[in-house]
């Protein structure tokens, strides 16, 4: 479902969402952080969809690289940004060493996940994540959720899931990590709801 959908939208999902971060100072000033926290080594972009903010971070200085479920996306993101590097897979089981990520993005990358299967998806983050290294984890604040019918000029079928910056923090602390820093703010012109970015630790 989620794969489909996307793999449907991907061409037309970027030429709308390309420039966002740009255009977005909340983006840009959560990512800055981030790439500022980060020390040498590999940043994944995990769940990059046509890896418009791989190539932000790219832009900051990261060695970024993105991973997608989609290989929709995942093709637009070649095309888009040949210079970085892009591979299918899943963030339930990422192909990638213990420990091998300076640092790891899931930039709404979760808005499809139910909350049962987050703490399997943190857990995954984690191990992937060196000591002393960090994640950012964007999301939709709310309670509950909605369905997605049509975006992107498609017709989609697609569940979107919201939660509450507290519970998510509680869930990313019990998979490992502490927290850093947690920011909201009110939804913008594309946006229904207020967003909220977690900044997290592994512990060293």
């Amino acid at each position: 479902m989620i794969e489909t959908s996307y793999n449907t939208a991907a061409a037309d999902y970027h030429a709308i969402l390309k420039d966002y971060t740009r255009d977005n100072p909340y983006d840009r000033a959560v990512l800055g952080l981030f790439a500022e926290r980060v020390a040498d080594g590999p940043v994944g972009d995990l769940g990059c969809g046509t890896g418009r903010i791989t190539t932000y971070l790219d832009s900051l200085g990261l060695d970024a690289f993105g991973i997608d479920l989609s290989p929709g996306m995942v093709e637009v993101a070649r095309k888009e940004y040949p210079e970085l590097r892009f591979e299918v897979g899943s963030l339930f089981d990422l192909d990638l060493k213990d420990g091998e990520l300076a640092g790891a993005l899931a930039w709404y990358s979760l808005v499809h996940t139910p909350r049962e299967d987050l703490p399997a998806v943190f857990a995954e983050l984690h191990r992937v994540v060196r000591p002393g290294g960090y994640l950012l984890h964007a999301f939709k604040v709310g309670t509950g959720g909605y369905h997605v019918d049509h975006a992107y000029g498609h017709d989609l079928d697609l569940d979107v899931y919201c939660y509450e910056p507290a519970d998510i923090t509680t869930l990313l602390t019990e998979a490992g990590f502490t927290e850093v820093a947690t920011f909201t703010h009110a939804p913008l012109e594309l946006e229904k709801q207020p967003q909220a970015y977690l900044l997290v630790r592994v512990t060293p």
